[in-house]
Formats: structure tokens, sequence, C-alpha cells
């Protein structure tokens, strides 16, 4: 489950993102928190998540095609320490008494704007640092270290923002940076695995876009983590609505939810790491269930139940990020490795732009329930479509059947005559 962790230089630059992940958390969490309690509307917060994902939206293929051309090393301490003054100068503003909305807005922004080139960099050097036979394994152990520190950040900013307040999870965050620029200095270069870089030449977006667009088994999931980025990932609308509105629990709760789900979420990274292959039957299993679980969870009717349903949900969640991204790293030449997860992270995360605002605005004006129903509905049906799309193209069929008094649905081959029948 551990095994990448053996390799030196991948150890410093994981025990430097626990660190700074922690801090990214408490960041997020006292950010949506201060940007509802200056306005009242979840749309507000909805436009803070957009803002900070429209760069990724805008200038995510550019990233990719300079981070392919790039020395990663060097460009990971320039956006760390490009996010750790973004922190550093949200925390004085708060801290002063002079915060307003906008000085949030542009903070989201800026931070936005270092993670088009931060995301890429950190995803394609994790195989430089452990080389194609460990790349599963540390590609789940990331995701772990990251909702490991979804279980502690939460749960230190609620205690800040009701004891101190927000500024001083802004400061501890643009302090946090330090250890994973520390890491990286630490490194050791003759230890990475030497990439060739791609030189700098004309028409390498349109080089990148054409290789993922020839590659079904790269297309397809990069399509369905878009729908699901867009509509499905948005928990800091629903869940500060669901504490604020639905609950009138106030921050203590949105930091259990977001606490909760989690721990769902470093379950499910952990199983991750000790799957041998990322199987894209996986992904289309867990994606359903993910929507599922939102529409279950958006009914429920107490606190209690709502925030255990967020257990699941982070399982199901992680499970499709985690297959997705490594069945799409694995599956793509090095040289392109930079432009296509590029590609798949603006598909991601910059779906939010779109979906944040779309969904905020459904959460004020229908109320959260809603918004939770639609953003599940949208995932269930992205998934189901994308199931059936790769089956046909794999020679595969759905076949409903009985398994030991109960039902079972699963895909098996297509016999020549359905071959024959389907392309007539």
């Amino acid at each position: 489950m551990f095994s990448s962790l053996k390799v030196r230089n991948y150890r410093l630059f994981f025990l430097g993102q626990v660190v700074s992940n922690t801090g990214t958390w408490m960041q997020r969490i006292a950010q949506d928190w201060l940007v509802l309690s200056l306005t009242g509307s979840s749309a507000a917060v909805g436009i803070t998540t957009a803002l900070q994902f429209l760069p990724m939206l805008l200038f995510g293929l550019y990233g990719g095609v300079l981070v392919d051309r790039l020395p990663k090393r060097p460009t990971l301490l320039v956006t760390q320490a490009a996010m750790a003054l973004t922190g550093l100068a949200l925390a004085f503003l708060t801290l002063s008494g002079h915060v307003q909305v906008w000085h949030v807005y542009l903070a989201a922004f800026a931070v936005g704007l270092a993670t088009v080139v931060d995301n890429p960099a950190r995803q394609s050097f994790v195989s430089e640092m452990v080389g194609p036979g460990q790349l599963q394994n540390a590609v789940s152990l990331n995701s772990a270290n990251f909702q490991s520190a979804r279980l502690v950040g939460p749960a230190v900013a609620g205690l800040l923002i009701t004891g101190v307040g927000t500024g001083w999870a802004f400061l501890l965050n643009g302090l946090s940076f330090v250890a994973p620029i520390a890491g990286l200095l630490l490194m050791r270069a003759r230890e990475l695995h030497v990439v060739q870089r791609t030189p700098r030449g004309k028409g390498q977006l349109r080089e990148g876009l054409r290789y993922v667009a020839g590659r079904p088994d790269l297309i397809w999931p990069i399509v369905l983590v878009g729908f699901i980025g867009t509509f499905g990932f948005n928990f800091p609308v629903w869940l500060s609505a669901y504490a604020d509105d639905t609950f009138h629990a106030g921050a203590g709760a949105y930091s259990l939810f977001n606490t909760l789900m989690a721990l769902g979420s470093l379950a499910g990274a952990l199983l991750a790491a000790r799957r041998g292959t990322a199987r894209l039957r996986v992904l289309i299993a867990a994606a359903i269930a993910f929507g599922a679980l939102e529409v279950v969870a958006a009914t429920a009717p107490s606190l209690w139940l709502f925030a255990l349903l967020m257990v699941p949900i982070g399982i199901a969640g992680l499970t499709v990020n985690v297959t997705a991204n490594t069945s799409v790293q694995m599956a793509t030449d090095p040289a392109m490795r930079g432009r296509v997860m590029a590609l798949f992270m603006m598909v991601f995360m910059g779906g939010s732009p779109l979906g944040a605002p779309l969904v905020g605005w459904v959460t004020d004006a229908y109320g959260p329930r809603i918004g939770f129903v639609l953003g599940g509905l949208v995932s269930m049906a992205a998934a189901t479509t994308i199931g059936l799309v790769l089956a046909r193209l794999g020679g595969l069929r759905v076949s409903l059947g009985w398994h030991r008094g109960a039902p079972r649905v699963r895909f098996v081959p297509r016999t020549r005559t359905e071959e024959h029948l389907a392309t007539v």
C-alpha cells in the first residue's frame, strides 16, 4: 500500500504536501465561510469557487504546454511560492479588518492562476520521482495525502473560525508552503527519472488535442470527470447552504460535513492504492454510485444522517478521481503527459466556473436539496451514458440476469451475430 514511499524524493514530496494540503483545506473552509458571512449568499460562494477555477478553464491547456517544456522541480518552486504569498496577503487583509468580498474574489483568482501551471506540473512530476512501476501507487497515495489533510484542515479551520477568526486560517496556510518548498530543495536531482522535455515549437497545443481525440481510452474518462466536476463536485456551495440554511448549525456543522467526507475519501484513496490497475469499469461503477448517493443525501431528513452519508460519497468521489487520473496518466506518452494532464485538470476543475454559479443560483432559488439532487442526477446520467459508449467501443453488451436470488447487471462480449447487426 505504501511502496512508493521507499523512494526518497517522493517521500520528501509527500511529507511537504501533507503540511501544505492541510493549510490549503484550512483556507478553503475559511474562504467559503468568510464569503458567506460577508454576503449571506450561496451564489457568492459559488462565484468564489468559479473564480478559483476559471483560470484553469481559460488557460489550462497552455499551462500543460509550458509544463511539457519546463523542468518540473523549479517550476513547482515558483508556483508554490506564489500561492504562499497569496495566502499571506489575504491573512493580512482579514486580520487588519480591511477585508472585503472582492479581496477574496481576487485571491481566489490569483490562486487559480498559479494552479494552471502547478497542477499539471505536480501530476506529471510524480512519474519523474517514482517511475512507471510505482505510478499507480504514488497517484493513490497523493490522493490519500490530500484527503488526510482534508480530515485535519476543516477541523482546525472550524476551531479557528469560531475561536479567533478566519484570518488565522489564512496565515497558517501561507506559512504551510515552507514544507513543500523545503522538500523540493532537498531532493536529489540525480535520482529523478529523466523525461525528455518538449522543445519550443508551433502547434503543440493542437498536437495535444489531436492526441487525446484519437484515443477513446483517454477522451471518455476525461469527458466523464468533466461532467462530474462541473455538476457533482460543488460541495462548497451545497455543504455551506445545508449547514447554514437547512440545519441552522453554523460553521461547526460545515466543518463536520467536510471532515466526514474527507474520511470517506481517505478510505477510497487507500483502497485505490491496494489495487494493481485502474479499470474503466470501476470508474463507471463508482461514478454511478457517486451520483446516486448525492440524490439520497439530498433528501436526508436530519443533520446526522446527512453527515454520515458524506462518508460513502467521499469514497465514491475519490474512487472516480483516482481511477480516472491513473488510467489517463498510465495510457499517455511521457512527452505528452503535461498537456494531457492539463486537459484532464482543466475539464475536471475548470468546469466549476460554469457549474458553481448555476448550482449556487439553483440552491438560492429552490433550496439546497434541489441543487444537490440536480448534481447527483447529472453525474448518474453522464456515467451511465459513457459506460454504454465504452462498452460499445469495447465490443460489449449489457446483460441482465439473476445471481443468487438478486438482480445482476454486467457487460459481456457481443456475439458475432450481434456485432454484424450493430453495423447494419
